[in-house]
């Protein structure tokens, strides 16, 4: 049990550091509520998912090749452009006094998962994390263990966005419009930030 709650704070620990996902949970939160903000998070845990069965079974020498890289680089830089902007355009057009707008679910949920499953750092980072938990435990469990241990992860993944989907959709009620449009318009940057980078990224691969 010691060893199942170790990997749910590794699924925890994995989720917390500030990145897009984190800034866009946070608006979405502010802009419609609970449940679009936690799809932000499932979206990206299934992309976490995705990554996580590349690396189990051994095909991320694929991933590694300078095409797919320039690929994956080039389009998690328009997603993040996209996303970015359009927080930005929308943040004016919140009211503090008002209902929340109406958006699909299932446009949220998409969002996390493209956002997470075009991200570079995100194979590099399963690459680097997953792989040594998986080398470790391999050799010390076998496969229904190793299936058992991996879902604490995803246990703890789950939790940091159910709480991060809790804090911003109730953090509006204690907000002012003009920090609520700050708040959104921050988030737009960071986003595009991220964006800008990942397109260095994919410029640096092709011409470097």
């Amino acid at each position: 049990m010691n060893i199942f709650l170790s990997y749910i704070l590794l699924g925890l620990s994995l989720a917390a550091p500030i990145g897009p996902i984190n800034a866009a949970q946070i608006d979405k939160g502010i802009k419609y509520g609970f449940m679009h903000s936690w799809l932000i998070g499932v979206g990206a845990v299934v992309a976490d998912g995705v990554y996580m069965l590349v690396v189990y079974f051994g095909v991320v020498h694929f991933l590694e090749h300078p095409f797919m890289k320039t690929f994956l680089w080039l389009f998690g830089c328009f997603v993040l452009l996209y996303t970015g902007i359009e927080t930005m355009l929308s943040a004016n057009k919140l009211e503090i006094g008002g209902k929340r707008k109406e958006e699909p679910l299932v446009k949220s949920f998409l969002s996390g998962f493209f956002m997470s499953i075009s991200n570079p750092l995100t194979i590099l980072f399963w690459l680097g994390i997953y792989g040594s938990v998986l080398a470790k435990t391999a050799a010390t469990y076998d496969t229904s263990q190793i299936i058992f241990y991996s879902s604490a992860i995803f246990i703890g993944l789950l939790i940091w966005d159910f709480t991060m989907a809790g804090i911003s959709s109730n953090f509006r009620k204690y907000l002012t419009s003009k920090l609520i449009i700050g708040i959104s318009f921050s988030s737009g940057i960071s986003l595009i930030g991220f964006g800008i980078y990942f397109g260095f990224q994919a410029f640096t691969i092709l011409f470097g």
